[in-house]
């Protein structure tokens, strides 16, 4: 049954084999229990992929269970390619995040180029037209080779595939830090526009129908890419642990065009792209969501590369690949669809009714597995939890008093962090299109919704330094400010996708970690209503033991009901009045103040009250639907400091503000739920009535920051001066 070079069932015993394939003893024995007997090579492979963690979720899904996925307006949740959120006039958006960590660490360009072009892959195979992609990306400190050419080359990744599909990257967010050095984490979030109907699902149905490979051939690029990101690094380990998967973005832009004019005919029954695992988890998973089998013959695969075994060819990531189910008798439909569109595309198998998965090459059954057995007998663990001995600490420690003697110099440098200043570098290498109304550097991105007057607002962020402090606060918090975002866009949040990216499971304090934060991100859902449509898992995040900051990224879609709400962060004209919302207390632990003071963070995390959080936005909301708000800004890293210097980025007005007593708690607190907003004079009334809000000062006409003090401190900047800082600092670290 098996090659000469492939070992027999019985020498992967003797030999541990399929422990070099990622699996344990115990779960080796649970295979062989469920067949009844031992699994040959490409069997053992098979199970290896789809019993990762990257697969199964065998980790993470006892923690995943506490998130909220059902709402009014949910039409799909977790399970399939991507989630699906009812818009209005049967409309739909659908919308995923997911990771690319491991191979953006060992071949960034790539890594990040074929992350984007798998999330588009899933939202096109809903049935949807992409509309928009964002990132959120982690790296080490902007200071030494390894990291600028890790960012560079992540950024090219991204642009060069993103550009090339024609699919505008409209947003995202980057965060520096010193856990990330060996760590990078790329997520890539995809946005897609289908009507009710047109939503497709990744089905195997109906015995006898035939199944329809399409794309670029196979290869041996990414073989056990799966098992690959569901480990640790090792620094001593020089050699690649995969050939990395190689983006196509000239297919991927046809293989969009094929699949959205199939998804369209009534010949389409399923289709599912292949993503890890290849046409391992492609076939499995969608004959365990129909409750059918599927038997491929694998002579019929299309192949770059000569003498590819079964084990090969299941296990590959080769790029730009789908697999389609079509009615009996009406292949032909769909193969000419893709060749109308230059893309391969011919059957490779058909559905069973016998619930397994069974492989033949060159005449020979290489694999006859039950589904069930791949794919729901997976194991499950509930990892052991334990709470951080530093975790203790910080919670114990007295609040972080930061001691500031030159004001301006502070707030200047502050402005020029890598993690504060100007993204521009970043997203001018972004093509954009006519539909963007907002692109990067924005509150939120906001993209038309073609035909109608409405658009979608979309974000993804997160505060990893507060999660590391608290993970139950920093959880929430980053569902707060993703909604926060929405909210100054002019839109209301809708529902979320998270990336979950963690050090080790096995780790107590890891997964206590894990625990606490998805239980943060949950109540903060529950309370904002917005479920989580679906999401990615990205474990082992750590390189000798040491872990990154855990780092669950929110992407979250909201609906601007008519674009004549978008608004923006600039201040529009002098004379509006300047408006705090929220409460700002000496709150600095985690915050940029404190990372740039002492070179690290320690302490609590800003609390966070999601009642007042809920309470503030609508009112926030109210006033921009009411045509009262002339510009906003959530307050985040930096605090109004940062805000400040974003709202005058235009260069052309200046603020004069009266803040409290203490000028470095009012410019540098990262206190939460809190907006800076912009009122025409006229509106003072009227808003002052709808929301609860401390008037600060006003915007001039000369471009001048001025802020003083009752007690007389005062601080005097030019806005040329906060531009250069701002604006200047990557081009410069960077040059």
């Amino acid at each position: 049954m098996e090659r000469e070079f492939e070992p027999r069932a019985e020498q992967i015993k003797a030999d541990r084999l399929y422990a070099e394939m990622g699996l344990t003893d115990e779960e080796y024995k649970r295979i062989e229990k469920l067949l009844g007997r031992l699994p040959n090579y490409t069997e053992t492979g098979l199970f290896s992929v789809l019993w990762s963690e990257h697969c199964s979720y065998k980790n993470s899904k006892s923690v995943l269970k506490k998130l909220p996925t059902h709402g009014p307006k949910v039409l799909q949740g977790p399970g399939e390619g991507a989630g699906a959120v009812d818009i209005g006039h049967g409309q739909a958006v659908v919308f995923k995040i997911e990771s690319h960590n491991h191979p953006s660490a060992v071949e960034p360009y790539q890594g990040a180029a074929t992350g984007v072009g798998g999330i588009l892959r899933d939202v096109f195979s809903m049935g949807a037209k992409p509309i928009a992609v964002l990132n959120s990306l982690r790296l080490g400190e902007l200071e030494g080779e390894r990291t600028e050419y890790l960012f560079r080359e992540i950024v090219a990744g991204i642009a060069g595939y993103g550009n090339t599909i024609g699919v505008p990257t409209v947003g995202g967010e980057v965060q520096f830090d010193p856990c990330y050095e060996q760590n990078p984490l790329v997520n890539a979030m995809a946005v897609g526009l289908v009507e009710h109907e047109g939503i497709r699902k990744g089905l195997a149905a109906g015995p006898g129908n035939p199944v329809i490979y399409a794309g670029a051939p196979t290869g041996r690029d990414g073989i056990h890419g799966a098992t690959f990101a569901s480990a640790e690094f090792d620094s001593e380990t020089e050699q690649e642990p995969v050939a990395l998967q190689v983006g196509y973005p000239e297919i991927g832009k046809r293989l969009m065009a094929g699949c959205l004019e199939a998804v369209k005919s009534s010949a389409l029954v399923g289709i599912q792209d292949m993503g890890a695992a290849g046409l391992t988890s492609s076939s499995a998973e969608m004959a365990s969501k129909a409750g059918t089998g599927i038997e491929l013959q694998l002579d019929l695969v299309p192949q770059s590369e000569e003498n590819m075994t079964a084990y090969e060819m299941m296990l590959s990531e080769s790029q730009e690949r789908m697999l389609l189910v079509a009615e009996r008798g009406r292949e032909q439909e769909l193969i000419d669809i893709f060749k109308k569109h230059g893309i391969q595309a011919c059957v490779v198998g058909a559905v069973t009714d016998d619930q397994k998965l069974r492989l033949w090459h060159r005449g020979e059954l290489k694999a006859e597995v039950p589904v069930a057995a791949l794919v729901d007998d997976a194991p499950v663990y509930q990892r052991t939890s334990a709470e951080p001995a530093y975790y203790r600490e910080f919670q114990a420690m007295d609040a972080y008093v930061p001691e500031v003697s030159d004001l301006k110099s502070v707030f200047l440098q502050l402005l020029q962090s890598p993690t504060v200043a100007s993204k521009a570098w970043v997203y001018e290498q972004f093509a954009q299109n006519e539909e963007t109304l907002l692109g990067p550097g924005s509150n939120a991105a906001v993209v038309a919704i073609p035909g109608t007057d409405k658009a979608l607002a979309l974000t993804t962020d997160c505060n990893s330094r507060y999660i590391y402090l608290d993970p139950y606060v920093g959880g929430a918090a980053a569902v707060a400010e993703a909604a926060r975002n929405i909210i100054c866009s002019g839109g209301r949040p809708l529902a979320v996708t998270d990336g979950l990216n963690f050090g080790s499971p096995y780790n107590p304090e890891v997964f206590w970690q894990i625990e606490r934060s998805v239980e943060g991100i949950s109540e903060a859902c529950r309370v904002l209503d917005t479920p989580v449509i679906g999401g990615n898992v990205s474990l082992s995040n750590e390189t000798d033991g040491e872990a990154i900051y855990p780092t669950p990224i929110i992407g979250m879609a909201g609906l601007v009901e008519d674009v004549s709400l978008i608004t923006t962060k600039d201040f529009k004209q002098a004379g509006d009045l300047i408006y705090l919302v929220g409460r700002t207390k000496a709150e600095f632990g985690g915050s940029e103040l404190q990372k740039m003071l002492c070179g690290e963070v320690s302490g609590r995390p800003p609390e966070l009250d999601l009642d007042l959080e809920k309470r503030l936005q609508e009112q926030v909301s109210a006033a921009i639907r009411a045509g009262l708000v002339q510009s906003a800004a959530d307050l985040s890293e930096g605090g109004l400091a940062a805000a400040l210097a974003e709202c005058l980025a235009s260069g052309e007005l200046g603020a004069s503000l009266v803040l409290g007593e203490d000028l470095v708690t009012e410019l540098f607190s990262e206190s939460q739920s809190r907006f800076l907003l912009s009122v025409a004079p006229e509106q003072r009334s009227l808003f002052e009535g709808i929301v609860e809000a401390r008037l600060l000062g006003q915007v001039t006409e000369e471009p001048i920051l001025a802020i003083s003090s009752p007690g007389g401190s005062s601080l005097e900047i030019s806005v040329e001066q906060l531009n250069q800082a701002w604006k200047g600092a990557l081009p410069c670290l960077l040059s």
